[in-house]
């Protein structure tokens, strides 16, 4: 059986679980308290030499890590992952705006807004540049979104679950969702899909 080491309010490790309920795939589930540095212990350091969740042990003993590549070997071959070149494609293209023009900037600030009692003077200091990169994710998104039901062919897929993971709690980092009327029907559209979990949902 596959092994998901998580943190629950993780969006990342979230957007495992998504594909996992999604296609029904059994799994245990192992919680790993990052505000505690359980990720960082040496028996931890050897799943994953990053120390960071998720992690995926899958059923030959080996362990894979960052979240779009468990995504994408958790869903190859389903239907979450298109089969036609250019849809893989754009389905990875917006994998990577994610992690490199979302995550950074939305989850961030999620994260200090949310979970941080206070912030630093650095991350004061900051903040507003990642506000600001995160409505700027948001307006592309919503631009994209605007005349599609999802992201790629318009089929829910892995690039509506990366997105989602972190989009639907933008709003912990005081983020205003309320402008991007295209945002909010997909989101509805992603959390009506079956076997549809939150983002506090335990295995």
């Amino acid at each position: 059986m596959l092994t998901l080491y998580d943190y629950m309010d993780s969006g990342n490790g979230y957007k495992c679980r998504l594909v996992l309920a999604n296609l029904g795939i059994p799994f245990k589930l192992v919680l790993c308290d990052i505000l505690k540095g359980e990720t960082r212990t040496p028996e931890f350091l050897k799943r994953n030499p990053n120390g960071r969740i998720p992690t995926l042990q899958i059923e030959d003993g080996s362990h894979l890590f960052e979240s779009g590549a468990i995504i994408w070997y958790l869903a190859d071959g389903t239907p979450l992952a298109p089969k036609d070149r250019k849809a893989r494609a754009e389905t990875l293209q917006w994998m990577f705006f994610e992690q490199y023009s979302h995550e950074p900037y939305i989850a961030v600030a999620r994260f200090w807004k949310h979970y941080l009692p206070k912030l630093t003077p650095l991350q004061e200091m900051d903040l507003p540049n990642r506000i600001k990169g995160g409505y700027a994710a948001l307006d592309i998104m919503e631009k994209h979104l605007t005349a599609r039901q999802f992201f790629v062919d318009e089929r829910y897929g892995l690039a509506d679950i990366a997105l989602y993971a972190y989009t639907h709690v933008a709003h912990e980092g005081e983020f205003d969702l309320s402008k991007y009327p295209g945002i909010n029907a997909w989101m509805k559209r992603v959390a009506a899909q079956p076997r549809h979990v939150t983002i506090s949902h335990r295995n």
